[in-house]
Order: structure tokens, then sequence, then C-alpha cells
């Protein structure tokens, strides 16, 4: 995925999120199912922004950034904030 891409899946992730929230406070899908689903678009998120990093990273780097590849989930939410 290119930069754009990223910052394209991430806008998706957030829209979704929002919508989730939305449906909750209408009372259109129960508690569990939206922590559930929260908790799943919260680690996508981490894993987009930390590959965004990476490759930013890469790039200042004077390194190729599509050499940066995505973090496992278990990696990504093990970070220290």
């Amino acid at each position: 995925m290119d930069e754009k891409q990223i910052l394209d899946r991430i806008d998706v992730l957030v829209a979704e999120e929002h919508q989730l929230r939305t449906k909750r406070l209408q009372g259109a899908i129960d508690p569990e199912t939206e922590s559930a689903r929260l908790r799943d678009l919260e680690e996508t998120l981490d894993q987009c922004w930390d590959l965004l990093r990476r490759r930013r990273a890469l790039r200042d780097a004077g390194e190729n950034p599509d050499d940066a590849k995505a973090a496992d989930v278990s990696q990504v939410e093990g970070y220290l904030q």
C-alpha cells in the first residue's frame, strides 16, 4: 500500500467507527457487538498508522518506502506509548 492508500484506508476505518458509535447511541446495535467491532477497528487503525510511520521513516532515511511491511497486531498493540 502506498501512503495515499493507507490514508484512504484510515479515513474509511474512522468513518466506520463513527457510524458504529452512532448506531450504538440509536440502539441499533448491542454493546457487545459494538465493543468487538471497535476493538477490531482500533487494531486495524493502529496497524495502518504504524505502516505509515514505517514508510515515512524509510523515506526520510533515503530508503524505499515500499519496503515497509505491516506489523502483526500483537506487535503493534505491544508498543509502549
